[in-house]
């Protein structure tokens, strides 16, 4: 496929946002800085600006609770572009390439910024990913928006050879790739990495795209070795 052209966007932030709102996005920042479990209930409704240091727990029931909230968050915000991506892909007959897959399901991260400019929910997924123990192929915290959830069923139509938990393997692997260099790459200095953020991350789905899709091999290093 051609090269996309990386356009990077901050999502608008409203000053008349809600409490609720503002509370996702405190933890969302906490979290990624100091981890899913580092970051307490209080130090978040503070950052939020909240008074009552209970918010959380009455707006989300507990901390499970929030986890699940910011997925839907940002998962809302991403699905319009992959239903356009979507339909780009069923337009040009391309639903079945690996790569516009991976794209559909990787690339609109690239525009959830926080307030600062920064990447805090990409450090938040990465940590959630490191815990998670599903062998579910596409858990992704509970969510299931409908144009997410059409792109991973075409993902493991694409890989139908792997078996389940190899494909959840996989895909947790690429995204966590995928989540590394947008974390360190993007905003910062060319000459600090001595190449752009789109060579970057060009390359990094070339990478990705192998590993989601390597014909697996267990069987014949098995028989080799026996």
């Amino acid at each position: 496929m051609a090269k996309r052209e990386i356009e990077m966007q901050v999502l608008p932030v409203s000053e008349a946002i809600d409490g609720k709102t503002r509370l996702i996005l405190a933890g969302e920042q906490l979290f990624a800085q100091n981890g899913i479990n580092g970051a307490s209930m209080r130090e978040i409704a503070t950052k939020a600006g909240q008074g009552n240091h209970a918010a959380v727990q009455y707006h989300f029931g507990s901390r499970e609770g929030l986890v699940r909230a910011i997925f839907d968050y940002r998962m809302e915000q991403m699905e319009p572009e992959r239903g356009a991506m979507l339909d780009r892909a069923r337009m040009t007959g391309a639903l079945k390439d690996a790569r516009t897959i991976l794209e559909i399901i990787l690339l609109p991260q690239l525009d959830l910024q926080d307030a600062d400019g920064n990447h805090s929910y990409a450090s938040f997924l990465s940590q959630y990913l490191l815990q998670s123990r599903s062998p579910d192929f596409g858990d992704f915290g509970g969510s299931e928006p409908p144009n997410l959830t059409a792109a991973l069923r075409l993902m493991r139509q694409r890989v139908d050879y792997l078996p389940p938990y190899v494909a959840q393997r996989r895909l947790i692997s690429v995204s966590l790739m995928f989540l590394n260099i947008l974390m360190r790459h993007h905003g910062t200095d060319e000459a600090a990495f001595g190449e752009s953020f789109p060579d970057a991350l060009e390359d990094t789905m070339e990478q990705i795209v192998g590993s989601m899709c390597m014909p697996l091999r267990l069987a014949s290093v098995g028989t080799a070795s026996a």
